[in-house]
């Protein structure tokens, strides 16, 4: 996410970093910087223009002068303002209202809208205990209502239906009364798209806004088309009361330009960033969490409540005492680990919420496969118990056979055999509690992750 962003923006600091102290040359040539990579992630030019003006001002204060290091200084100011652009803190849904609260769901065709709608149906379910149901208002387009209902099944979401020849403002008053009627918490009602904004789109909307009265009124964008997202929620925020804003397929954009825009640009806040095609792929969006990653530093808070909400406790617990007991980390502990990463969305949804990783060389994460972790724990499980637990076993006829298993070629065994070692020893650094050293290991361990 936001890897253009990332490398420009740590670059430009990293040549700070050297200099003795802050003064107006350095500022400037910054500045400089920090303005193109801010442009050529796509960032609104009036949410440059305040940027650089708001850190240039921070910058040439005494008390940032006199306090710390002049790297340490600019990127604190930088991280700041990121922070203040993208909105300061997460806010959250208000769903205080008389049950069942309504949630509308806005959008230009092919943002991702009515998958976003069963996305944050079963984050309200998991997260909050909350009992949804979910009905498409989409007469135009058939495929929209069918899409909804096969995800609300798959989520175990209540599904209303409806049909081309039904009213929008009837298709939600009827999913509405009969979600009282089923004593539901909350209703999310998605909403026709267009490729365009049209004045026919807006005026329907509108009378289906005034009619339901929603508390919460979201507009879902693609943040791939950059500071184009942020002036499509504008037109729509004028048209309508947007309470909020979701950014789906962030997971995608390298730039960046939309998430740094669109709160500038609408004055509204950006409610949650969509990670993934998975059900569970939506998270809140936290500006001081994404300012971290966009600098590079990590986001250990969102990395450790996807692993709370998504990993085996228990056989994390299990694994974690074998190694600090010094039993050993065998090829079965392997494969339990892949397949915990692959629950949790692969590696490369993990990497940019580990600290260090901008130091990583972008030819070894460009390297990294989450399609191959499927093809990794087959080969695994093409192994015999006895195996797993005695790696040193598998030699010649042995790692044919398991080729042969797991459909594989003889080079996949002897990689994940490799990517084992590289694993092996990680665990040994983590048993000694040096975070320096598990790093080390983990970039070490990147040069695995081929396909």
């Amino acid at each position: 996410m936001f890897d253009n962003l990332t490398d420009r923006l740590n670059s430009t600091l990293k040549k700070i970093k050297g200099q003795g102290k802050l003064t107006d040359t350095n500022i400037q040539e910054t500045l400089r910087d920090v303005r193109m990579a801010l442009l050529e992630a796509d960032v609104a030019l009036p949410v440059v223009t305040d940027f650089i003006a708001r850190v240039k001002e921070g910058a040439l204060g005494k008390e940032v002068q006199t306090s710390l290091s002049p790297g340490q200084a600019m990127v604190k100011l930088v991280q700041d303002e990121l922070i203040q652009v993208m909105g300061a803190a997460n806010e959250a849904l208000d769903l205080k209202a008389n049950p069942p609260a309504i949630i509308l769901m806005a959008g230009l065709q092919g943002a991702g809208k009515t998958t976003t709608v069963a996305k944050l149906g079963l984050w309200l379910q998991k997260n909050h205990k909350k009992k949804v149901g979910v009905v498409s208002a989409d007469v135009y387009r058939p495929a929209a209502i069918k899409q909804l209902e096969t995800l609300a099944i798959d989520s175990n979401l209540t599904f209303f239906d409806s049909d081309t020849s039904q009213n929008p403002v009837d298709i939600a008053n009827r999913a509405i009364e009969a979600a009282k009627k089923k004593f539901l918490d909350v209703v999310i009602v998605d909403t026709a798209g267009r490729l365009h904004i049209d004045d026919e789109m807006m005026d329907e909307i509108k009378a289906l806004h005034a009619a339901i009265n929603p508390v919460e009124t979201l507009f879902v964008v693609d943040s791939m088309t950059g500071q184009d997202a942020a002036n499509t929620a504008k037109a729509f925020n004028d048209a309508l009361p947007l309470t909020g804003v979701v950014l789906t397929k962030a997971d995608g954009d390298a730039r960046g330009g939309a998430a740094l825009s669109v709160r500038h640009i609408t004055g509204k806040p950006i409610k949650f960033i969509g990670m993934g095609e998975k059900a569970d792929a939506l998270e809140p969006f936290h500006p001081e969490r994404i300012a971290s990653r966009i600098l590079g530093m990590g986001d250990m808070l969102s990395l450790i409540e996807e692993i709370e909400q998504k990993a085996d406790k228990k056989k994390a617990d299990r694994l974690a005492n074998k190694v600090m007991k010094g039993r050993g980390f065998d090829l079965e502990d392997f494969r339990e680990q892949l397949e915990q990463m692959q629950q949790m969305g692969g590696v490369k949804s993990m990497m940019d919420k580990l600290p260090g990783m901008n130091e990583v060389p972008a030819h070894l994460k460009d390297q990294v496969n989450d399609n191959a972790l499927a093809r990794q724990i087959g080969v695994i499980n093409s192994m015999t118990m006895k195996e797993r637990r005695t790696p040193d076993l598998i030699k010649g006829s042995r790692k044919r056979r398991i080729a042969k298993g797991s459909g594989q070629e003889l080079q996949d065994v002897n990689r994940i055999l490799k990517q084992y070692k590289m694993m092996q020893k990680m665990m040994k650094r983590m048993k000694k509690g040096n975070m320096t050293n598990m790093m080390r290991g983990i970039k070490s361990n990147l040069r695995g992750m081929r396909p």
